[in-house]
């Protein structure tokens, strides 16, 4: 999972640029002025960071920040922007777009999304650790991710088997609620349901029972019409009958037969003839096949007034049902099936509210045993990972410096009224009773508050770490952090100004931890320190240029020679100064001993 290309369009004093970025560590440089921190503001943008028009460069209409990046499928950004309605499957492909007026657009995989969405996949993504970038640490929620991290296998199972406990007593709490908070209510509800079960039951209705019954009523109410109409076609069709005292003529069959009897003496002598013979002839057949049919139809018409009447009376209490429970009988038996189910859950006796409350009380002791746990085991990690912060920071020039984390819990105070744990009570949702009778706050990922803290000097009172360091301490806290944690929660990390402040042996320390941690890990730094850009896998330069009126940059990659030139510049201030070149290639030559070792 890498960030493959980035490309900047009309931002700042960069008019265009495409930044081709390696897995590994990845430098970015360039002179004072070039534009390094646009390269970081681009990445904010894609990132979902709030737009600022200031940052278009002067005379275009918009700046464009577009960023391709290679993600598995079943990556959760991958997720998020099919979720979006946008194309996961061959990678990632984020825009965005900021106005000269202002306005900003986002794009998600080839689908326009709010720039939220954008910010939900870039989190995913990247980590930023600069000055105005340490949204890691400004969460309170990401101290415990990143302690959680580092745990390991044990902490990661009992975080597990809380979260367990924790649905588990939530579900049963909720449906203790749902069926105490008003027993009068619940019952006039179960009355209401077997009531109209009752009724239904009784009624038995069918699907589609009421259009049947219609087209019966029609056909019971007008039986004489229908009756006298088949009769009267069929006597057309075929002659009336003597006895019934109809008037003689000449019927359809009849009339037929005499115009087929005409055609017939000639017909051979013309084909055309011949096939409206043909067509004489079937109209024949089909008034013969038709006239018993209409009798056999007039015949069964059956006027019978009591069906009639049950019919009516069947159709009256089917009416009622749907005017009560659905439109339809099929909307009605549904209405029944869901009222059932609903009876079936809330139709409980006093022994089952007892014994369901006897559940959620063991659920809750259970959240505190298990939760406890969990505290021992992020207490002791808490621990072993201040030490060794602390030591690393020792190399990153704040060794002075010491970390600590705390991990406490949420205490709850006892009232005169009660101890806070009734299951109807407000806070009888997130307060446990741990062994030793202490009352804390539980929440879906434990019982505690977890706090990265800084003491920048020794006899110094440990703060919150972003109170107590300044943006490049920031930043060098979390490369520590990173490196200390493991693996991370994101597949790049961004560090700017990461090397202020920081000079000498600290520097060449520095380079060494940002590239131990770009061995697992994407890591993109702005810097202006040689030591740092010597350990780059590719090294990226900002330039600009001018006419005289108008300065732009541009960035490119250098190698080979350009590179020990670049590293010359930043180490003598020259790229062409002997003692510089010898330097760099110098800490080139160290790099790539260090690789091999």
């Amino acid at each position: 999972m890498t960030l493959r290309r980035i490309r900047l369009q009309q931002l700042g004093v960069i008019e265009e640029a495409e930044l081709d970025l390696a897995p590994g560590l990845n430098v970015i440089t360039g002179e004072t002025g070039a534009g390094k921190t646009m390269v970081v503001s681009g990445l904010g943008l894609l990132l979902g960071e709030r737009a600022d028009a200031g940052l278009v460069r002067a005379g275009a209409d918009r700046a464009v920040v577009e960023g391709e990046v290679d993600v598995p499928a079943d990556h959760p950004a991958a997720r998020r922007v099919e979720e979006a309605g946008g194309d996961a499957e061959d990678g990632l492909i984020l825009v965005r777009t900021v106005a000269a007026e202002g306005r900003s657009r986002a794009s998600v995989g080839g689908r326009s999304a709010p720039v939220s969405v954008l910010a939900e996949v870039g989190e995913h993504l990247v980590a930023v650790h600069g000055q105005a970038d340490q949204w890691r640490l400004r969460d309170a929620e990401q101290h415990r991710i990143l302690l959680d991290t580092a745990g390991g296998a044990a902490l990661e199972t009992a975080l597990q088997e809380y979260a367990g406990a924790w649905e588990a007593w939530q579900r049963a709490r909720a449906r203790s609620i749902e069926l105490t908070r008003s027993a009068t209510d619940r019952s006039l509800r179960v009355g209401a349901l077997r009531t109209a079960l009752e009724e239904i039951e009784r009624v038995d209705p069918s699907s589609g029972e009421e259009d049947s019954l219609r087209s019966e009523a029609d056909r019971l109410t007008y039986a004489e019409e229908l009756r006298l109409a088949a009769q009267g076609a069929h006597e057309a069709l075929v002659g009336a009958d003597p006895a019934s005292g109809a008037a003689e003529g000449p019927s359809v069959g009849s009339l037929l037969g005499s115009a087929a009897a005409a055609l017939a003496s000639a017909a051979d002598h013309d084909e055309e003839l011949a096939r409206l013979l043909t067509r004489l002839q079937e109209l024949a057949y089909l008034a013969a096949d038709l006239g018993p049919d209409l009798a056999a139809y007039a015949a069964a018409v059956e006027v019978d007034p009591q069906r009639l009447d049950a019919v009516h009376a069947r159709r009256a209490e089917l009416t009622t049902l749907l005017r009560r429970y659905g439109s339809t009988t099929d909307a009605v038996l549904e209405f029944a099936r869901d009222a059932a189910a609903e009876l079936d859950a809330i139709d409980v006796s006093d022994e089952d509210l007892s014994a369901l409350a006897q559940e959620v009380a063991r659920l809750r002791r259970e959240v505190g045993r298990i939760g406890a746990e969990l505290t021992r085991l992020r207490r002791d990690t808490a621990g072993r990972i201040g030490v060794q912060v602390t030591e690393e920071l020792a190399h990153l020039a704040m060794g002075s410096a010491t970390v600590s984390i705390d991990v406490a819990h949420r205490r709850v105070e006892r009232t005169t009224e009660g101890d806070g744990t009734d299951p109807e009570g407000e806070a009888g949702g997130s307060v446990v009773e741990l062994a030793d009778g202490t009352t804390v706050r539980a929440t879906s990922s434990g019982l505690d508050t977890v706090e990265i803290r800084l003491a920048a000097n020794p006899g110094a009172p440990a703060r919150s770490v972003t109170k107590a360091a300044s943006g490049g301490e920031l930043s060098r806290v979390m490369l520590a952090l990173e490196l200390v944690c493991g693996e991370g929660t994101v597949p790049t990390y961004v560090f700017d100004e990461v090397d202020a402040g920081v000079g000498g042996a600290a520097a060449l320390d520095l380079g060494a931890r940002l590239a131990r941690l770009a061995a697992s890990s994407q890591v993109i730094v702005v810097t202006h320190l040689g030591q740092v850009a010597a350990h780059a896998d590719r090294h990226l330069v900002v330039r600009k240029s001018t006419d005289g009126q108008v300065t732009s940059s541009g960035v490119s990659v250098v190698e080979g020679a350009a590179r020990e030139a670049e590293l010359a510049r930043m180490l003598g201030g020259v790229a062409d100064s002997d003692a510089a070149l010898e330097h760099a290639r110098e800490l080139l030559s160290r790099r790539a001993t260090i690789d091999a070792g």
